[in-house]
């Protein structure tokens, strides 16, 4: 029986697709971190947005350890590769930057704005986190 192969290691490590993904995590804590300030939580009901915020203070060490591994796994292939079971957590860090560069172009809500950082430049992010999105979901055998 031959094993499932991550080719996300791949984008990862020869791709320099880290890049982006640590950009991704970055922004992903930096909304968890201001999730009290976002315009949609503004409009919950005070009980939603406080289990919101206990949960996304529960993510943000997740984030760091994952951050710490990619930047590790730079120089060790084994400990990227292992971050293959934990390719959903990228994938919602994806998710998260892309849906915030989107709210940032569609609204222009001065959170997103300032979430995202400078839109002409990010705007490009867009393309390159569908490739990332198609990249670190692909296995071969």
């Amino acid at each position: 029986m031959s094993e499932k192969i991550w080719l996300g290691v791949i984008y990862l490590k020869d791709e320099g697709g880290y890049e982006l993904v640590l950009k991704s995590l970055a922004h992903y804590k930096k909304r968890l971190t201001t999730i009290g300030n976002s315009p949609e939580l503004k409009d919950s009901s005070a009980m939603f947005a406080s289990l919101l915020q206990q949960e996304a203070m529960k993510t943000i060490p997740k984030i760091d350890e994952m951050i710490k591994k990619i930047q590790n796994g730079l120089s060790d292939a084994k400990l990227l590769n292992s971050l293959s079971d934990d390719s959903a957590f990228l994938v919602k860090a994806l998710l998260c930057y892309e849906a915030d560069i989107k709210k940032a172009q569609d609204t222009g809500h001065e959170y997103f704005l300032k979430l995202v950082g400078n839109l002409p430049l990010i705007k490009d992010d867009l393309e390159a986190i569908k490739h990332a999105l198609n990249k670190i979901s692909q296995f071969s055998v």
